[in-house]
């Protein structure tokens, strides 16, 4: 990625690592789970070429940024408090963001929490959904899809990681990435997570072996560990965040989904999404797109057209 400059800064207590490219007002990237700033990178391209400052980080516990040791250190009140840190760091009052699966979820809280920081959000795959006051997190998806869900399982400290080790890294990276089945990814304890998907991998036109080996590469220096805490979060975030039971999204917003894409198939959500529930609790929604045959990888499946949603929907604040 030509002109991409690379540096390490210190944020709320951990150094991260950033990627950024271009001038002008900046545009905040948000990666997801298994991902890296790297997921980014044709959007970092597209927009730096049309006048804007790209800023993509690793989040905590990704890639070249510092994975603190204590799963307790990755709630979202310390994901939010680390984009907070980076956006003063990088000298600005707002940006604009966009987020993708945990990245979607952390900028939601991000504009929950300081909407003074955030111009105007693009998140995808991931909607905002209030917080259940009677039930955990955790406890609403085993209700949902059984302990056999991938975030269920990943509660298990050690365990997952374990399992990951023996798969291999590669082979783990490119299972995620390529999964496309518009359903709950459900991986039962005896059946384990080597024999959850089919086998063998074909690579689709849009993420080629050297992407893998990226993405690979630096999984197998920072672990999985960092990134699983997310999940391992969900309980004692649903306690912390419980002050803002019921608290609207209040920022513009543009909303972007596959419709192969396993969260656009859990159930409630497309009712949610089209029957007023969403538009109740993001009063400033502008529009959903839900973009037909992509699955949930949609920044990196198809770039040129998330890059030009994007672009059409800042360029307007």
């Amino acid at each position: 990625m030509e002109g991409t400059k690379h540096w390490t800064l210190p944020v709320n207590g951990i150094n991260m690592h950033v990627a950024e490219k271009g001038d002008g007002p900046v545009v905040l990237f948000v990666h997801g789970f298994p991902e890296l700033w790297y997921s980014w990178r044709h959007q970092i391209d597209s927009l730096a070429a049309r006048g804007y400052r790209a800023v993509a980080p690793d989040l905590r516990g990704y890639g070249d940024s510092e994975a603190p040791p204590s799963p307790s250190a990755y709630t979202i009140l310390h994901l939010v408090g680390d984009l907070v840190a980076l956006i003063e760091a990088l000298g600005q009052d707002q940006v604009f963001v966009v987020g993708h699966d945990w990245g979607a979820n952390v900028a939601w809280w991000l504009c929950m929490l300081r909407p003074d920081k955030v111009k105007a959000l693009v998140n995808m795959s991931v909607p905002f959904t209030p917080r259940n006051p009677h039930r955990r997190t955790v406890d609403s998806l085993r209700a949902t899809f059984g302990d056999g869900h991938y975030i269920c399982r990943f509660q298990e400290h050690g365990a997952i990681e374990e399992e990951f080790a023996q798969i291999g890294t590669t082979r783990v990276i490119t299972k995620f990435l390529t999964y496309r089945k518009p359903a709950a990814l459900i991986v039962p304890k005896e059946k384990g997570f080597e024999g959850s998907l089919e086998t063998p991998i074909t690579l689709p036109s849009w993420l080629s072996q050297e992407d893998i080996s990226y993405f690979a590469s630096k999984f197998e220096k920072s672990g999985f560990s960092g990134p699983l805490n997310y999940y391992r979060c969900l309980d004692l975030n649903w306690e912390l965040t419980s002050p803002w039971t019921g608290v609207q999204i209040m920022v513009p917003v543009k909303f972007i989904v596959g419709d192969l894409d396993l969260t656009y198939h859990t159930p409630g959500v497309q009712d949610y999404l089209h029957k007023g529930g969403f538009n109740k609790m993001v009063p400033f929604l502008q529009e959903v797109v839900v973009m037909e045959g992509v699955g949930h990888f949609i920044n990196q499946e198809r770039p040129q057209e998330i890059s030009n949603h994007i672009y059409d929907f800042i360029k307007k604040f």
